[in-house]
C-alpha cells in the first residue's frame, strides 16, 4: 500500500481503517484509486490534474453545488438509497474543504458507490440509457440557485475556436499553408463559420438561454445498477453553463460516428440515424419539459455544430504543428480533421429527418 496515499486519505473525514489502495478506472485526466476499508463504506481518492483544471477552488464550488441540489431534490422526491443516486465528497478535516493540497498537488475523496456498473458500449439502447440521465441531469438542475463559473473557460466557444483557426492561418508557424489540401480544408471551414458561430449570437441577443450542462456526455459517464436501472452521472469536472448543445450534440459527435474519430478512410465515416433516435428519445422524455422552442427547434444544429468544432480545432493544431492533441504519426491532426469534416457533412445531410424525429 502507498503510505504517501494513505496518508493524504488521513486528512480526509475516512471512516474506518484503511485496508488497501489500488488504482481505478482508465481515465485520462485525473489519477483515481479505489480506497477499501473496514468501514461502512470504501472511498475514491483522486488526484486533480491542475493544468487543465486551474482553479480548484470553482471546480469543487461547482460540484458541491450541483450535488447538494441533486440530494435535495432526491430527498423531496422520496427516493431510497440516495447516496447511490449522487455523488457524495468528503470534508477535509481541518478547513472542511471538498479538496487538501499541499500546494503541490490537489487530492479529494468521494464515496465509492458499490454494486454499480459502467459501460463502453454505444448501441441504441444505451444511446437512449444516456439521453434519459442527461436529460434528468439537467432538469434537476434547471431551478440550480448558485452560480457556477466555468472550470475550463470557453470548453465549448465556436467563435473562440473560430478565431483560432484564423490566428493559426494568419501565423502558420510550421508553414502548413503551402499544402493545398490545408488550404482547401480551411476554405471549407470558412464557408461554414458564420452559420456555426449563430448559439454565441443568439446569447448574446437575448433568445438563447445558458443551463447547467454536464459538457462531457458519454455512456461511461453514467453508473447503473445491476438491475440494469440507471443510478447517476458521474464525472463531474466539466459541469458549467453552457447551452444544452453541448450536452446533446457532443455526445452525437462521438456515438453516432460509425467510424473513428481518426478514421483514415472518410467512406467509414457517417452519422447514425439509430443513435441520434434512441438519444433523442431518451432526452427529450427527461429534458422536454425545460427547453425552449428555440433550443428544441436547434438540436439538429446541436448535432452539426460538434464534428465542425472538432474539425476545426484538429485542423487548427496541425497548422500550429501539432502543439495540443498527442499525434502517433506525422499529419495525424489532418486525418482527424478529414474524418471530422467528413461527419459533418453526413449530419447536415440529415437535418431535415432529425428535425421531423424531434418534431
Amino acid at each position: 500500500m502507498d503510505e504517501r496515499l494513505k496518508q493524504i486519505l488521513g486528512c480526509f473525514a475516512v471512516e474506518g481503517t484503511v485496508k488497501d489502495i489500488v488504482p481505478l478506472g482508465n481515465g485520462l485526466i485525473n489519477d483515481t484509486f479505489r480506497v477499501m476499508t473496514d468501514g461502512p463504506d470504501d472511498y475514491v481518492l483522486q488526484r486533480i490534474n491542475q493544468a487543465i483544471f486551474q482553479d480548484v477552488d470553482l471546480l469543487q464550488h461547482n460540484i458541491e453545488c450541483v450535488t447538494r441540489h441533486i440530494r435535495a431534490k432526491l430527498e423531496a422526491a422520496g427516493e431510497t438509497d440516495i447516496d447511490r443516486k449522487v455523488l457524495r465528497f468528503l470534508p477535509e478535516r481541518i478547513t472542511g474543504k471538498t479538496y487538501w493540497t499541499d500546494g503541490r498537488e490537489w487530492w479529494r475523496v468521494s464515496v465509492f458507490i458499490r454494486d454499480a456498473l459502467t459501460f463502453e458500449a454505444v448501441t441504441p439502447e444505451y444511446a437512449g440509457y444516456a439521453g434519459v440521465a442527461f436529460g434528468r441531469f439537467e432538469a434537476m438542475l434547471a431551478d440550480l440557485p448558485d452560480a457556477l463559473g466555468e472550470p475550463i473557460p470557453d470548453f465549448h466557444n465556436m467563435e473562440l475556436r473560430a478565431r483560432q483557426l484564423h490566428e493559426a492561418v494568419a501565423k502558420d508557424v510550421a508553414g502548413r499553408m503551402a499544402n493545398p489540401e490545408v488550404q482547401v480544408l480551411v476554405e471549407k471551414m470558412y464557408a461554414h463559420e458564420e452559420e456555426m458561430c449563430k448559439a454565441e449570437r443568439m446569447y448574446r441577443e437575448g433568445v438563447l438561454p445558458k443551463r447547467v450542462c454536464h459538457c462531457d456526455t458519454k455512456v461511461n459517464n453514467m453508473l447503473f445498477d445491476r438491475d440494469g436501472s440507471i443510478l447517476c452521472v458521474i464525472d463531474l469536472d466539466t459541469v458549467m453553463p453552457s447551452f444544452v448543445f453541448s450536452d446533446f450534440g457532443d455526445f452525437l459527435r462521438s456515438a453516432a460516428n460509425t467510424g473513428a474519430e481518426d478514421d483514415p478512410n472518410p467512406d467509414n465515416v457517417s452519422f447514425d440515424m439509430d443513435i441520434f433516435r434512441a438519444f433523442a428519445k431518451g432526452y427529450l422524455s427527461t429534458a422536454g419539459g425545460f427547453l425552449t422552442p428555440i433550443e428544441r427547434e436547434n438540436l439538429p444544429f446541436a448535432a452539426t455544430l460538434f464534428p465542425y468544432m472538432q474539425a476545426v480545432r484538429f485542423l487548427a493544431d496541425h497548422i500550429n504543428g501539432d502543439i495540443y492533441y498527442k499525434i502517433k504519426y506525422p499529419g495525424h491532426n489532418l486525418v482527424r480533421t478529414r474524418a471530422q469534416w467528413q461527419l459533418f457533412c453526413d449530419v447536415r445531410q440529415k437535418r431535415e429527418e432529425m428535425a421531423a424525429i424531434i418534431g
